[in-house]
């Protein structure tokens, strides 16, 4: 009988958050595999847990995923636990239970803390929807692409960033979307947690003179709906109606629906659009 991956959420700071379920799924597996086992046999000592501990971090998550896979194919259950929160967000767990599934290993996940969610509830903005980008690419190309993508973001976004890091990020962030509303999250669940609520103007003006400690994370207010439909019906309006409508015939619309996307684009009707068309004739 093969054996199972158990993907463990483990406390983000305070150690009370861990649950139950974890406690006794960490004592019964055959093995744990943790990202940084310096880190991890302070919570399982804490925790009285004497289960084998074995690494599986971002430089061997491909080779130490198959050695794993190949444990429980034989009958063993493996725990996976990150340095803090669940296994698989922003970090290399994803990885291996991709390759779980791809071998036939049974996954589970037992919920519990994870830093996204938290300081988005903390947050102050709207939970309704939000996109996740843990932390931004330190490569140049590869870190611009990304921010021009949150340029037109509806959505509450969540970034990730290291205390040394995170002026110069607030600054990227402020020049590429402007500034907007933030709330920036500190040490959370600990002794010394903060939400600031603020904006980036007010946030670099005040971490340029105070000192930064702890993870952070940064919860961003989206872009507003209707200051996005503004922008983009006044391009399509800076683009002549016969342009306009070449954009989507080029695509294979047929006349009559190019109309329809025309008019809606310019907040006019299709009428208004075929007399348009007519004058410039």
């Amino acid at each position: 009988m093969q054996g199972k991956l158990y993907l463990c959420a483990t406390p983000i700071g305070n150690l009370e958050d861990i649950t139950l379920r974890v406690l006794r799924t960490l004592k019964e597996v055959d093995l744990i595999a943790a990202e940084d086992t310096r880190n991890s046999i302070h919570l399982l000592n804490h925790f009285d847990i004497k289960t084998p501990l074995t690494s599986y971090h971002e430089y061997n998550k491909v080779d130490k995923a198959y050695q794993l896979v190949e444990k429980m194919q034989h009958g063993k259950n493996i725990a996976l636990i990150t340095d803090a929160g669940t296994p698989g967000i922003s970090d290399p767990g994803e990885d291996l239970v991709r390759i779980c599934y791809e071998q036939g290993i049974e996954v589970t996940s037992l919920p519990g803390a994870a830093a996204c969610i938290t300081a988005l509830t903390l947050s102050g903005l709207s939970t309704r929807r939000f996109a996740f980008e843990a932390f931004l690419p330190r490569e140049k190309k590869e870190r611009a692409q990304i921010l021009r993508e949150l340029v037109d973001e509806t959505r509450t976004i969540i970034v990730y960033e290291a205390p040394h890091h995170l002026l110069q990020t607030l600054k990227e962030l402020q020049n590429t979307l402007g500034n907007r509303r933030i709330t920036i999250c500190r040490e959370l669940t600990k002794k010394f947690e903060t939400a600031f609520c603020t904006d980036f103007a007010q946030a670099i003006a005040y971490y340029e003179t105070e000192g930064i400690r702890g993870e952070c994370v940064i919860v961003i207010e989206g872009k507003n709906p209707e200051e996005l439909r503004k922008e983009q019906q006044q391009a399509w309006e800076e683009m002549s109606i016969e342009e306009h409508m070449e954009h989507y015939l080029s695509q294979g619309m047929d006349e009559k629906n190019a109309m329809k996307a025309v008019a809606k684009d310019r907040g006019i009707g299709k009428r208004d659009v075929y007399q348009m068309l007519l004058e410039k004739e």
